[in-house]
């Protein structure tokens, strides 16, 4: 039995879609977005990250990354310093570690939502296959 590609693809891209929009609209709650939230948390993991380098880790354009680390910048979430040669480096303020810790809680709570219909060692199997698929190995 063959799966047909298209339909994996599918299947891939809704569970990705459904835990995206639940996760998006719970951040509501401690005042973000997925998309800010997500910046927060590459730049908690690479302080001092060029735009570049952040842009990439949260599968934006640079261009759509500058428009979001202007609009957490006004928020006071995040501080960009100037680095060596042009580079912008990039870090979280107090304020921008606060939102990005609630978003944590609220994150928690999603995914747990999102994957309760898999048991524990189905979690597991679909992470390695993920990681298989996706030449990557991730960390915690």
């Amino acid at each position: 039995m063959h799966a047909d590609l298209q339909l994996l693809g599918r299947a891939v891209k809704q569970a990705q879609y459904r835990q995206h929009r639940a996760l998006d609209s719970a951040l509501t709650a401690v005042g973000s977005t997925l998309a800010q939230w997500d910046a927060l948390r590459a730049i908690s993991r690479t302080p001092g990250a060029s735009a570049r380098e952040l842009a990439a880790a949260t599968f934006q354009t640079e261009q759509a990354f500058g428009a979001l680390m202007g609009r957490l910048a006004a928020q006071d979430l995040v501080d960009r310093r100037p680095g060596r040669g042009r580079r912008i480096e990039h870090h979280l303020t107090p304020a921008g570690e606060r939102v990005l810790k609630a978003g944590h809680q609220v994150a928690a709570e999603v995914l747990a939502e999102c994957f309760a219909p898999l048991p524990e060692p189905d979690r597991a199997t679909l992470l390695e296959l993920l990681h298989r698929l996706n030449g990557t190995v991730e960390s915690p």
